[in-house]
């Protein structure tokens, strides 16, 4: 027998003890152990009689299923594999492969994974519309694919979310549909299923078999939710089938709800009180993980919400008090790295793990400066929120093209920008390379200059043509107003000042313009029509145009990130049990870090300007309250003040966030930086 009285809180302890055939409602704060009342109750509902068997528990990473029912089978003795466990698409699975057969699908079918289903898809493309991808301003199938399973998440129409969501591309509206109709006829003649469809079909399933459905309810007599925030409306729509028996606990977080950009709907955790009359809401709201100050500041972001659409909440401390959070006043993001630098080389030298320190930003492209001094000064780190800033794809094609135009022998930068282009393989690049070598030293031109010959692109295949002249127009065009690497630029001008640049004709471009320039031509309409999330890709390159105005030349330029890349290969080859993290906060949400600077915490950098601009900054707020209550100790919040040259040249002066300006100065402390 457990105690459960002596092993929980109070609030833990009623909500784990809640009426097993009523609906509840579990509103647990950050760092209020979520997790230990989930486990408690499920050992609570076998002490109650209740078979192992007859309980659900439905979560949102197969990693979260594992480790929870190991900890119930550590807490209780029940094998993991005696309960229902796992992800919503976990569950699907299985119960598809028991009773597909009733809509169609056979026991054996493919689950098909990303690369498989986008293949699919373009092979549907090509045959509604052979000519489709010989447009660059045509989304390619990975757009298609999001629009698509965006759709079936929202429980939205195609037709609504493109208009909405994809307006620019609302004047293919019968094709694009046509598209998602092959798409579908074509899995279903291979017997295959994506992603989306473990959940499209099982609601489909349930939906056409009442009998089925009730079934499934006297199997799973209890229903228990993690992150129930998290869930979209077609994950609530099988809830709402699977629970008609009212025996449902879900547990969530309201103001940690942040992930609407990919269907989330905050609206289900809102409104459970409505869909279930019956249903009690009980809140945890000791946190065990945070310092009184810090947990002071979280509360009064959460005052600034809109309190009709939220739940009420107050964390409170049960740990002893600290200092306060500081807020730091930077000149620029330079500036803030450096801090952070020194800042962490003193606290390692006071005994501070590595993997005890963790630096968080709203947008991966915030961290450039960052990882440029923690490169410098060797200290090694791991990012959380994907691969270095300068290892990324988007950021290496772009840089390929700038290598190219500092040095037309580069065949390494050639293959990489022309291998973007479709039905063009290394052995074509380098034919075409070869070829262009030879027209310019018969006509006594550069390299650059002859790509456009009719001769080299005649060798092209023709659905890459229309991309490469395009191409060869942004490269000739950085070539034009390339400052010669042994000519002198001229008279200096003062790139801050917008008039003096006009007046003088300013026609040698600086580092940072030569990558606007590129990023505003072949390549920014390539991202927006190949990546879905091709925005932030965007924010990514704007960010690196930003880091480029440091530096006077594209030599030199070009040689800092080689020597970027060569420190942070050999930090790998030497890798360490404890590192610094960096992440997103988005990829940041479930951790905790005993030191945390939070950076960039200026409005237009956090919340994003495009969040402002649409004037939905509600989702930003509660990002905030998440990367706060992340911190158990010490809490930084950085702001730079200036955010280099914009894109016609003048300086972005920046004001401190919105949500730190609403929170009363009494929760933190200002401090000047000197330098």
């Amino acid at each position: 027998m457990i105690d459960f009285r002596k092993a929980l809180n109070d609030e833990q302890y009623a909500a784990v003890t809640a009426p097993l055939d009523e609906p509840a409602l579990v509103l647990a704060g950050a760092g209020s152990g979520k997790t230990r009342t989930l486990i408690y109750r499920v050992a609570y509902l076998l002490e109650q009689a209740v078979p192992a068997h007859q309980i659900l528990l439905l979560t949102f990473t197969n990693k979260a299923a594992h480790e929870m029912l190991e900890r119930v089978e550590g807490l209780t003795g029940h094998p993991g594999s005696d309960f229902s466990g796992g992800t919503f698409h976990h569950i699907g699975q299985k119960i598809l492969r028991s009773h597909g057969d009733k809509i169609g699908l056979e026991r054996n079918f493919t689950i098909l994974d990303q690369n498989d289903a986008e293949m699919l898809l373009s092979e549907a493309m090509r045959h509604v519309d052979p000519q489709w991808s010989r447009s660059k301003e045509r989304p390619k199938p990975s757009v298609v694919a999001e629009m698509m399973s965006y759709a079936h998440n929202c429980q939205n129409s195609l037709e609504a979310v493109i208009a909405q969501r994809y307006a620019q591309h609302a004047e293919d509206m019968s094709t694009l549909l046509a598209f998602a109709k092959t798409y579908t006829e074509n899995k279903r003649a291979q017997q295959a299923v994506d992603y989306d469809d473990l959940l499209t079909l099982w609601l489909r399933l349930l939906r056409q078999e009442p009998q089925l459905a009730q079934g499934y309810r006297d199997k799973f007599r209890y229903i228990l939710v993690d992150e129930y925030q998290d869930t979209n409306p077609l994950q609530e729509a099988l809830l709402e089938i699977l629970a008609q028996h009212q025996r449902i606990m879900v547990v969530g977080d309201d103001a940690q709800s942040i992930y609407a950009w990919r269907g989330a709907d905050i609206g289900n955790i809102l409104q459970f009180p409505k869909r279930y009359a019956q249903a009690k809401v009980y809140k945890i709201q000791t946190n065990y993980r945070s310092t009184p100050e810090i947990l002071e500041l979280a509360n009064a972001i959460l005052e600034h919400r809109n309190q009709d659409a939220a739940f009420s909440k107050k964390l409170k401390a049960v740990r002893a008090s600290r200092q306060k959070p500081l807020l730091l006043a930077m000149a620029d993001s330079r500036q803030q790295a450096q801090f952070i630098v020194r800042r962490i080389q003193a606290l390692t030298k006071e005994g501070v793990s590595a993997n005890e320190m963790a630096i968080l930003y709203r947008a991966h492209y915030q961290s450039m400066d960052l990882q440029m001094e923690l490169s410098r000064a060797g200290i090694d780190y791991q990012i959380t929120s994907g691969v270095r800033f300068f290892e990324q794809a988007h950021i290496k094609d772009l840089v390929s093209q700038l290598r190219f135009v500092l040095n037309p022998q580069d065949s390494a930068a050639f293959q990489r920008f022309m291998l973007l282009l479709p039905k063009v393989g290394p052995r074509t690049a380098l034919r075409l390379l070869s070829l262009a070598q030879a027209q310019a030293q018969k006509e006594q031109l550069s390299v650059i200059q002859v790509l456009g010959h009719e001769s080299i692109v005649s060798k092209l295949p023709e659905e890459a043509v229309e991309d490469y002249k395009d191409l060869v127009k942004v490269l000739q065009k950085l070539e034009s107003h390339r400052v010669p690497a042994m000519q002198p630029a001229g008279p200096p001008v003062d790139l801050f000042n917008y008039k003096q640049r006009q007046a003088t004709a300013v026609q040698e471009l600086s580092p940072a313009q030569l990558i606007t320039l590129a990023i505003e031509g072949w390549y920014g309409d390539f991202l927006r029509t190949l990546h879905p999330n091709w925005q932030s890709r965007r924010d990514d390159l704007d960010g690196l145009a930003s880091f480029a105005e440091r530096y006077e030349t594209l030599e030199e330029f070009l040689a800092q990130l080689a020597l970027m890349g060569s420190e942070t290969l050999e930090m790998r080859n030497h890798p360490h049990e404890q590192r610094l993290r960096l992440t997103t906060v988005h990829q940041a949400k479930g951790l905790e870090f005993c030191h945390v600077f939070l950076i960039g915490l200026a409005d237009g950098l956090f919340p994003l300007k495009r969040a402002i601009d649409s004037g939905d900054v509600e989702e930003e707020r509660r990002l905030f309250y998440v990367a706060v209550t992340r911190a158990k100790d010490v809490l930084y919040l950085l702001y730079p003040a200036v955010s280099g040259l914009g894109k016609y040249g003048y300086v972005t002066r920046n004001t401190p966030s919105r949500f730190v300006q609403e929170i009363t100065p009494a929760c933190y402390d200002a401090v000047s930086v000197k330098g």
